[in-house]
């Protein structure tokens, strides 16, 4: 029988109250919403998700609250059976929340809550430093205490388990004007940043489609083996010592883009779980995040590794055509 590939993700957890209206208000103005839901959501269990729909087997390691929102999520997760053996509980106190708002355009404002996020210790990764040695891909996403990345990043190397790593701003460096990453960061097999993030990370001021291929091989110089910045709409730019080269995005119907670049993450995860090329890798995450984008909400949009292969061969097909 084929073996199932094996995905640990190491990421926050939130509880997302996502409202959709005809715009997002300004201070000091009330609009009535159209749709409300009310999920699961944050780095951690929307790349884990993606990665299961992925048909890998998929442990994350996160922390929530001891409140009913910690319960919610732990319910969520046994729904899409995410292995939760290293989903600590933080007793004291509340798990993270977003409130997101989304416009008619798919455009969303956010004001998030870290709660239980910024209490996961290093540690708490070195608990789990035998699921990462016998992981296809360790799949992180920065905004977490950075000594905990660290710890997973130096416990990934010495097991030579691949690294996939989102460099967001670690918790503690939220409200910092500038980004000061840790050399450790750099030890990933493969960054994914977007443009802005991989912007400020590489002090560029200028954060263009032009200037992606540059901001890319400055990341590549730090160390990283390979950097896929994603640029949107406009696709993304995968960077490596060898070459650089834009991938470009699916035109799809945009109804929300929350939680697209998680299913992104957690698609490139399961493609590179079982084989090794990082651009194809790239298609067929950004096929993942295109189709989130055609509904409403986070978890609950991401779609099926059928409808991922099913809008790929359709790509194929129209290009044919053209050609």
């Amino acid at each position: 029988m084929e073996r199932t590939p094996k995905v640990v993700v190491i990421g926050s957890t939130y509880v997302d109250m996502a409202f959709k209206c005809g715009r997002i208000p300004p201070a000091g103005q009330l609009v009535s919403g159209s749709a409300l839901a009310y999920t699961l959501a944050g780095p951690g269990p929307t790349q884990a998700v993606q990665a299961a729909l992925c048909g890998c087997r998929v442990h994350l390691i996160s922390k929530v609250g001891g409140d009913p929102f910690g319960q919610m999520a732990r319910k969520s997760l046994a729904d899409y059976k995410i292995n939760m053996d290293h989903v600590y509980t933080a007793e004291a106190k509340n798990t993270g929340v977003v409130v997101t708002l989304v416009n008619a355009a798919g455009e969303n404002a956010i004001c998030h809550y870290t709660g239980a996020n910024c209490a996961l210790q290093p540690g708490e990764i070195e608990a789990a430093e035998e699921l990462i040695a016998e992981a296809d891909i360790c799949l992180l996403h920065g905004c977490l205490p950075q000594d905990a990345i660290i710890a997973a990043l130096r416990c990934a190397g010495l097991h030579g388990t691949k690294t996939i790593l989102n460099p967001a701003r670690p918790t503690e460096h939220e409200n910092r004007q500038s980004v000061d990453l840790p050399a450790e960061y750099f030890s990933a097999d493969v960054l994914i940043p977007n443009l802005s993030e991989a912007a400020a990370i590489t002090d560029q001021l200028a954060a263009t489609i032009r200037t992606a291929k540059l901001i890319g091989s400055d990341l590549v110089a730090r160390g990283a083996r390979c950097a896929a910045i994603t640029l949107g709409r406009r696709g993304c730019m995968v960077v490596d010592r060898d070459s650089a080269d834009h991938i470009p995005a699916f035109e799809v119907d945009m109804v929300d883009h929350t939680g697209s670049g998680d299913a992104f993450a957690g698609a490139l995860a399961a493609y590179c779980a079982v084989k090794r090329d990082v651009r194809e890798g790239v298609k067929f995450a950004s096929a993942a995040g295109a189709l989130t984008c055609t509904k409403f909400g986070a978890i609950e949009a991401l779609p099926s590794k059928a409808e991922i292969i099913q809008l790929l061969q359709k790509e194929d097909i129209d290009l044919l055509h053209e050609g």
